[in-house]
């Protein structure tokens, strides 16, 4: 179904690979005798615009009642890739730990295939408190890195040590469902 909070997730994943390409080419700015933070500062209006949608497509979602099946699929892919889009770029651009990112992609990928058994199963795996934390500290980490702020690097690894624990978090939580389902 179409609503306003699909279309914003939609507009997410529209704008995601945009901003990847701007990261990974700053010569496009440079070329044309604009300085490089030009690229820093379009890469991050994007990246801030595109996790605006994030919260104004779950809070419209659920203040309006129009939670959907096709909105449960698109928030949290949209998420991944505006944020792995974000990570991926800079480590190709050499401003972020391959280390980082390939410990924040594997996170993400168990986690995704935890919920797509925990959906077969017929169980609801909603996003944890310490999820919520974890993609803040993303974006906040993804936020300073794009603008080549100061600590910038140990953000992402903060929001690394977060990304493990909310793996963790989540994993836990779904064993213990399934014991008690076996029950």
């Amino acid at each position: 179904m179409l609503n306003l909070p699909n279309i914003l997730a939609s507009l997410r994943i529209l704008l995601a690979p945009l901003m990847f390409w701007i990261i990974l080419n700053p010569e496009l700015f440079t070329e044309n005798g604009f300085h490089i933070s030009w690229n820093y500062y379009a890469s991050s209006l994007l990246f801030v615009l595109a996790s605006a949608t994030d919260f104004f497509d779950g809070y419209i979602a659920r203040e309006w009642n129009q939670s959907t099946m096709l909105g449960a699929i698109l928030d949290p892919l949209a998420d991944k890739m505006l944020t792995l889009a974000a990570f991926l770029g800079l480590m190709m651009m050499g401003e972020a730990s391959a280390w980082a990112i390939y410990i924040i992609i594997v996170r993400e990928l168990f986690i995704t295939g935890i919920r797509t058994i925990a959906v077969n199963e017929g169980i609801s795996v909603k996003a944890s408190w310490a999820g919520k934390i974890k993609t803040v500290a993303q974006m906040i980490a993804i936020g300073f890195l794009l603008m080549h702020w100061p600590f910038g690097s140990e953000l992402l690894w903060i929001a690394v040590v977060l990304t493990v624990y909310s793996g963790m978090e989540y994993l836990y939580a779904f064993k213990n469902t399934l014991l008690k389902d076996a029950k």
